[in-house]
């Protein structure tokens, strides 16, 4: 079987072309091949399929093993690889778990149209909102030096939200128009050097907060930008634009 590995600002996927159906979608398979001692290695998997309604299909497994809902790095990584197979030339669709998303490729930079946000709860001084997949947004100080693994896996895990699982996102302001975000991931069960809905949702409560339509998000594999309109509680055309990088293929 071949196999492609991507990252998209240091969130890393292995993808495959399964436009054949031919591979095992087994829990524990996935989980052995995004293994980073004892197989790839990779904050999960995607597969790339045929689509009735669009260019091709996302298929998006967290490196638990899981299926899980929609992943922005990892869309945006898969953007890039369908380009690499010829299925288009700069402007494409495709459908995932969460519905139809358009995308634009320019060189290694890819723009990716994410969900309508409806609205952005707040409680507590924090926020929750869905980008696709489910998102707890706080402002943090000091966040370089914040222990993200500690934080995020007791939010995470607490009784609210420990059926389900959310990914958390610790966020800080550096500038009238960028932000530093760090992404506790579920499925991952870890922090990642990007989380691309996290990116989104932590730049929406910024919007939302500062009266943006932009915002430039720093994380700590490198740098993403977010596009929104404002739409009464909540957001359209929603953008998520940065780097997608082919790393190495090969066969196992």
């Amino acid at each position: 079987m071949e196999f492609y590995k991507y990252h998209g600002t240091g969130n890393d996927f292995i993808i495959i072309d399964n436009r054949t159906g031919h591979f095992s979608k087994n829990n524990e398979f996935v989980k052995q091949l995004c293994d980073r001692r004892f197989g790839i290695g990779a904050d999960g998997l995607i597969l790339l399929e045929d689509s009735e309604s669009a260019d091709f299909k996302m298929v998006y497994y967290n490196a638990d093993g899981h299926e899980s809902s929609m992943c922005g790095n990892g869309g945006r990584c898969l953007v890039a690889f369908a380009h690499f197979l010829g299925l288009f030339e700069t402007k494409t669709t495709f459908t995932a778990i969460d519905g139809l998303h358009e995308a634009e490729l320019h060189g290694d930079v890819v723009k990716l149209k994410m969900i309508d946000v409806e609205k952005i709860e707040k409680t507590d001084g924090n926020f929750v909102l869905n980008t696709g997949s489910p998102h707890f947004v706080a402002h943090i100080d000091g966040l370089q030096d914040f222990d993200v693994y500690k934080n995020g896996n007791k939010i995470r895990n607490s009784a609210t939200y420990s059926r389900e699982g959310i990914n958390v996102n610790f966020s800080t302001i550096i500038s009238e128009d960028t932000l530093f975000v760090r992404t506790y991931e579920r499925g991952v069960e870890d922090e990642t050097l990007s989380c691309g809905t996290g990116a989104t949702a932590a730049a929406l409560v910024f919007m939302e907060e500062q009266g943006k339509s932009s915002v430039n998000v720093k994380v700590l594999g490198g740098t993403l930008k977010v596009y929104a309109e404002r739409d009464g509680k909540g957001f359209r055309n929603v953008w998520l634009e940065g780097p997608a990088t082919q790393v190495f293929r090969g066969n196992i």
